[in-house]
């Protein structure tokens, strides 16, 4: 694999509260990183206009909305995400809502990814939240309702990628968040992975936040975890 097939792998996430400090974290890591996640934080400060930039800038973009609302208004929001010129987005592993969006993005570049369970939520978690079923049981479902509904790839624990691979084969993304390079703290986390291990269990995607963002040395905190990723 080529330096930047492997760059492309990883997905920093800009989660951080102004467009000002956003655009300070992608100048310190410059060519080091090629494709950026961008959440709720950023975007409700600016950051969906950011998000076009990047990509007109030749970087790539995960929008993380977690989508899901009825059918049309899906439908209405993907239209106009696809005209941002981002590479991802994400939407709650809902069946209808996931056919809804698959259609509106059809003929597009844009990769739609079904959120199955948080990696912040356990299992006592799903309980409260009224489920009746383990985050594994529900990943794995969900996994399959999204390679039914044609999404471009899913979004999962790392923990579960292996099992997930197994379900939606060789050509589905399969992007996982809640990794930790070696030694990190877990943080707010539940289900997390060192990068090697994300990819060896069959993750494409490894989405990572705090450990290079809150890194004293960015450049550096990312090249460790891509040269981890090398190992792999």
């Amino acid at each position: 694999m080529t330096d930047a097939a492997l760059r492309e792998r990883l997905i920093v996430g800009l989660d951080v509260p102004t467009l000002k400090a956003a655009e300070q974290v992608v100048s310190e890591l410059g060519d080091t990183v090629s494709f950026y996640k961008i959440g709720y934080q950023l975007a409700f400060a600016g950051g969906l206009g950011f998000a076009s930039e990047l990509a007109s800038s030749g970087k790539k973009v995960f929008l993380d909305m977690k989508l899901l609302d009825i059918d049309n208004t899906v439908a209405k929001g993907v239209e106009n995400i696809v005209k941002m010129g981002v590479s991802m987005l994400t939407l709650h592993a809902y069946p209808k809502a996931m056919k809804a969006a698959v259609e509106a993005a059809r003929g597009s570049d844009l990769c739609l990814l079904g959120v199955t369970v948080l990696t912040s939520m356990d299992q006592q978690d799903m309980i409260d939240a009224g489920y009746e079923h383990d985050p594994h049981t529900l990943v794995l479902i969900r996994a399959e309702q999204a390679l039914h509904a044609g999404m471009g790839g899913i979004v999962c624990a790392a923990t579960e990628a292996a099992a997930v691979r197994k379900i939606v084969g060789p050509s589905l993304a399969i992007v996982t968040p809640g990794i930790r390079p070696i030694g990190a703290d877990a943080g707010d986390q539940k289900r997390v992975m060192t990068p090697a291990d994300a990819l060896r269990s069959g993750a494409s995607h490894l989405v990572v936040g705090r450990p290079v963002v809150g890194a004293s040395d960015r450049k550096a905190s990312a090249e460790a975890i891509l040269a981890e990723m090398t190992n792999a």
